[in-house]
C-alpha cells in the first residue's frame, strides 16, 4: 500500500471511530426522531433569518432536490414554514416556527452533553490537543474558512504561555539568549503578583480558540500606564490582531485615567513599531545599548491621552 492509500484508510479509520462516538450512526440523532440531515437543517435556519431552499442547499453542499424533501418533512411536522421575502415578492425564506426552534433548542443541548460526556474522559491537556486537531483538521481542507478571532482576559496558565513563546519566537526571528526569558519572567511574575485591576488588564487574542498573541496594560508610575509583552504568533499575523491588542490597552488606558503611556523596545523591531506609530506614540529616546546576548539601539515611545 502506497502513501497516499495509507493516509486514505487513516481518514476513514477515523471517521468511523468519531462516527461511532458521537452518536451519529443512531437511527435518529441524539435520541430524537431526526436524521442527522433535518437536525443539520434546523441548525442553518436556526443560525439566520432569511434563508431559501437554495441557501441551505449551498451551505450544506447537498442536493437542491434531497433538501426539498427535507423541508417538506420538516414542513409537515409545524417545524418549518416558508413564506414571500418581503424585500424580493419572488424569493421564497423559511423559518423555524415556536416548535421549530423548540426542537431545535433540544438537540443543541442535547449535542452539547454528548460533546461534554466525550471530552470528560480525558484531561485538559488532552482536550487541548483535540481542539487543535480538530482546527487543524479544517484548516487544512477548508483553507479559506474565516477564522474567528477573539479577546478575553488572562487566565491560568497563559502568562506560562506568553513567557514561553516570547523566549522561543525572538531567539528564533532575533538570535535572542536566555537573558531575554529570565527578563519576561519577571515582568509576567511582577505582573500577577501585584496585579491591580483597577488600573492594569490584559488581553489574550484567540483565533478559533487557539492562543495568538497577547498584551498587557501595567501601572508605570502615577498617571502612567505602560504597554508590554505585546507579541502575535507567527501563524496568525495579518489578521490585525497586532492593531487590535495596541488599541485595546490604549483605550483601557484613556478608560482607567491614566494621562500618558510609555513604552520600551528596539530599533529591529519593525512591525510593532509600526502598530505604536498608528496608535500614535512618538519616540522620545533613543540610546544604543547590549542585551539579551545582542546589541540594541534601545527606544522609549510615548503617548499623551
Amino acid at each position: 500500500m502506497n502513501e497516499a492509500a495509507r493516509q486514505v484508510e487513516a481518514v476513514r479509520h477515523f471517521s468511523r471511530f468519531y462516527t461511532r462516538r458521537i452518536g451519529v450512526l443512531d437511527e435518529g440523532i441524539l435520541d430524537s426522531e431526526y436524521s442527522l440531515t433535518e437536525a443539520r437543517v434546523l441548525y442553518e435556519l436556526a443560525q439566520a433569518e432569511t434563508l431559501s431552499p437554495g441557501d441551505v442547499a449551498d451551505q450544506l453542499d447537498l442536493d437542491p432536490g434531497y433538501v426539498s424533501r427535507v423541508l417538506k418533512r420538516l414542513e409537515r411536522g409545524g417545524l418549518v414554514h416558508r413564506s414571500r421575502s418581503a424585500a424580493d415578492g419572488r424569493r421564497v425564506v423559511l423559518a423555524l416556527t415556536e416548535t421549530g426552534r423548540a426542537e431545535y433548542e433540544t438537540l443543541a443541548s442535547g449535542s452539547r452533553r454528548r460533546i461534554e460526556a466525550l471530552l470528560s474522559d480525558a484531561d485538559p491537556e488532552a482536550r487541548r490537543r483535540v481542539v487543535e486537531a480538530m482546527r487543524t483538521i479544517e484548516d487544512a481542507l477548508d483553507p479559506d474558512r474565516s477564522p474567528q478571532v477573539t479577546y478575553r482576559g488572562h487566565r491560568t496558565g497563559d502568562f506560562g504561555w506568553i513567557i514561553e513563546r516570547h523566549a522561543v519566537l525572538y531567539r528564533l526571528s532575533h538570535g535572542w539568549d536566555d537573558t531575554f526569558e529570565a527578563m519576561v519572567t519577571g515582568i509576567a511574575r511582577d505582573f500577577l503578583e501585584g496585579y491591580d485591576p483597577a488600573l492594569e488588564r490584559s488581553w489574550i487574542a484567540e483565533v478559533d480558540g487557539r492562543r495568538a498573541g497577547a498584551v498587557a496594560l501595567v501601572k508605570h508610575s502615577e498617571g502612567v500606564g505602560q504597554l508590554r509583552l505585546l507579541f502575535v504568533e507567527p501563524w496568525a499575523r495579518g489578521l490585525g490582531i497586532g492593531a487590535r491588542l495596541v488599541s485595546e490597552c490604549v483605550g483601557q488606558a484613556r478608560h482607567v485615567g491614566y494621562h500618558r503611556m510609555i513604552l520600551f523596545t528596539v530599533a529591529s523591531l519593525d512591525a510593532a513599531r509600526r502598530l505604536y506609530e498608528a496608535e500614535g506614540f512618538r519616540l522620545a529616546e533613543e540610546k544604543p545599548g547590549r542585551a539579551w546576548g545582542k546589541d540594541h539601539l534601545a527606544q522609549t515611545w510615548e503617548l499623551e491621552l
